[in-house]
């Protein structure tokens, strides 16, 4: 934890554990930003080994094989690649059986059905009383990716709109430089929920319509992209705010969180270059948000703009928005009622009893426990004829620019599961300019509205067999993965250009690299 933090001009330094570092822009005449990280227990790494593991990261450069351990993309993780729905449901493969019982009441907790309070399951009460789900597992359906509604009747049960307003910067973000500062609308919030426990209204009905486009590509071949609308209807509590920002998210899929968790912060910095330098188009940033675990700004890891820092913040937060739900990180019992849905705020809420909020500190840290454990399959096919041809196209398009194949986690004493792992997530875990196409014009920390954080790629390629669709990017608009890539603009658009243009068998060939993934 810091001792103390403050910002000289520019340059923000934060003090930990006695050692002074700078945060500043990477640039040719200035230092990196160092966030630090969010485990305090690593072992910091020898010019040697940090040698090594630089030859073991570099990008392929031969495709008539797959890389060592490139099966295994979770390191030592891995498990079996299941052909069931549960693929995405199993622990670390490395994990001790003591750790396989708290990862299963982790799941226990994250399947729980929370109820309203008053309620005579004193340990299941406190519901709302706005929610999006009562459950975890409700959105994140098996573990893996929400969708959108997909009929008239059809909930957004895994779905919902983020909603902010523009704001003033307050102290502890004017110390992050670039932060785009935005304040939870008056009304509703930070996002809107649409259910609520008897008695109370929700706060609205989502409502999207689409319109297509169609797409021809160089072989002739004809690809309909859906533009969707999005409206908040059916308001419960009154208009919304005029600068109302709203952006749609789908549940992402949860695996190798852990392991994502514990890439050193150093590493993903080392990849920003926000002014590219390096003149190949890409300029990816990293996020830095506030913490409210470690009470000091931090890397954004997780959320779809890499809003959040740690898994524990992540869960807290869904907790308290998605559910309604209280934990020692935001204890408010209402969750996201506002000070203006009084009914709401003075309903009876299920924080009242010896657990002091409605899931306690040891609830949350084996719900994280479960979140950070949950394993990545292992790859199918690495060495197919085919997809070791779609690798290379991968590479020759120039996809690894921003989907970085792979990295070497900390060292970490407490945390042996996620420790020293050659891992393989396809992302660099920063920030890029996705173009007007795939805008939600909606800033979160230092990501704009045309900005998201690159997705991590693993396990892409067992979507439809795990959720039971297959719907792409963060709203579900792309119902193919050739979607997904005509639907990249900005910093990547010179990538989808080079896809539509694409012969057939280069194309089907990059695709079966994608679900081989």
């Amino acid at each position: 934890m810091p001792r103390r933090w403050m910002k000289p001009g520019n340059l923000l330094v934060v003090v930990l554990a006695g050692a002074t570092v700078a945060l500043a822009e990477p640039s040719a005449e200035g230092p990196m930003w160092d966030l630090g990280d969010p485990h305090l227990n690593t072992v910091p790494r020898a010019a040697e080994e940090a040698a090594r593991i630089a030859t073991v990261t570099a990008l392929a450069t031969d495709f008539d094989a797959p890389q060592r351990f490139e099966d295994k993309p979770g390191g030592a993780a891995t498990v079996r690649a299941m052909t069931n729905a549960d693929a995405f449901s199993q622990p670390s493969g490395n994990i001790s059986f003591e750790d396989q019982l708290d990862f299963r009441v982790g799941n226990g907790l994250f399947r729980k059905l929370w109820v309203s309070s008053p309620s005579s399951t004193l340990a299941s009460d406190g519901l709302g009383p706005l929610y999006n789900a009562r459950s975890c597992q409700r959105c994140h359906i098996k573990d893996g990716r929400g969708h959108p509604p997909e009929t008239a009747d059809d909930n957004a049960i895994s779905m919902f709109l983020r909603v902010s307003i523009p704001g003033p910067v307050d102290a502890s973000e004017a110390a992050i430089k670039d932060y785009i500062a935005t304040l939870p609308e008056p009304t509703y919030g930070t996002q809107l929920q649409d259910f609520a426990v008897q008695g109370h209204a929700a706060e609205y009905r989502l409502d999207i319509t689409y319109e297509e486009e169609v797409v021809v590509l160089a072989d002739g071949t004809e690809v309909a992209l859906r533009h969707p609308t999005y409206a908040a209807a059916d308001l419960g509590y009154g208009p919304l705010h005029p600068d109302a920002m709203l952006s749609p998210r789908v549940a992402p899929q949860m695996i190798g969180l852990g392991l994502l968790e514990a890439i050193p912060a150093a590493d993903i910095l080392a990849r920003a270059d926000p002014d590219d330098l390096n003149g190949d188009g890409i300029s990816g940033r990293p996020n830095v948000v506030w913490s409210v675990e470690h009470d000091r700004p931090m890397l954004g890891r997780f959320g779809l703009k890499a809003g959040s820092p740690t898994v524990m913040e992540q869960s807290a937060a869904a907790f308290a928005g998605d559910i309604g739900i209280s934990s020692p990180l935001f204890p408010a019992g209402a969750g996201e009622c506002t000070a203006t849905q009084s009914r709401c705020r003075d309903a009876i809420h299920g924080d009242k009893d010896a657990r002091g909020t409605e899931i306690d500190a040891e609830g949350m840290d084996l719900v994280t426990f479960y979140s950070r454990n949950l394993a990545v399959p292992a790859r199918r096919g690495a060495g197919d004829p085919e997809v070791l041809r779609g690798k290379q196209v991968f590479y020759a398009t120039g996809c690894v620019a921003c989907h970085r194949p792979s990295f070497v986690t900390h060292r970490l004493v407490d945390q042996p599961a996620q420790s020293f792992q050659l891992i393989w997530p396809y992302t660099d875990m920063l920030l890029h300019d996705m173009g007007a196409g795939l805008a939600d014009n909606r800033p979160e920390g230092r990501a704009n509205g045309q900005e998201w954080r690159t997705p991590p790629l693993w396990g892409i390629g067992l979507t439809k067999q795990v959720s039971g669709h297959t719907y792409f990017l963060h709203d579900g608009r792309a119902r193919s993965l050739l979607e997904a890539l005509l639907w990249h603009g900005g910093e990547a658009q010179a990538q989808r250009d080079t896809v539509v243009g694409m012969a057939t068998a280069d194309r089907e060939a990059l695709i079966a690299f994608l679900e081989s993934l």
